[in-house]
């Protein structure tokens, strides 16, 4: 699996975890956080390493669902990218620019 594609899980699942079952949470917590095998996932609790990879790309899934439907992480992204302009441009004094970018903010739902 190639980085990005784990960073954004680990994201989701922060964002998203709540709304799991405490198998998924587990599951996820042990792949995605812990970097623990499937084999080794599965071997704690007690089914096969097929079980724990259906049951993560399930998951992921979900995760992805739920982004699609509620976009809290793109929002986060774009929120986070605005922040960075407004320190660098309060640093400048760009005072114009700074009012650009606070009406941008609040134009994120």
């Amino acid at each position: 699996m190639n980085l990005e594609k784990t960073i954004r899980l680990t994201n989701l699942f922060d964002f998203y975890e709540s709304l799991l079952t405490e198998k998924q949470k587990s599951y996820m917590a042990l792949y995605y956080e812990d970097d623990l095998s499937l084999g080794e996932i599965a071997e704690q609790f007690a089914v096969s390493r097929q079980a724990v990879y259906d049951n993560i790309r399930r998951t992921e899934k979900v995760l992805e669902d739920y982004e699609n439907k509620l976009r809290l992480y793109e929002k986060y992204i774009k929120r986070q990218v605005y922040f960075e302009k407004l320190r660098i441009f309060s640093e400048q004094n760009h005072l114009c620019e700074l009012k650009e970018i606070l009406e941008q903010l609040e134009s994120i739902e």
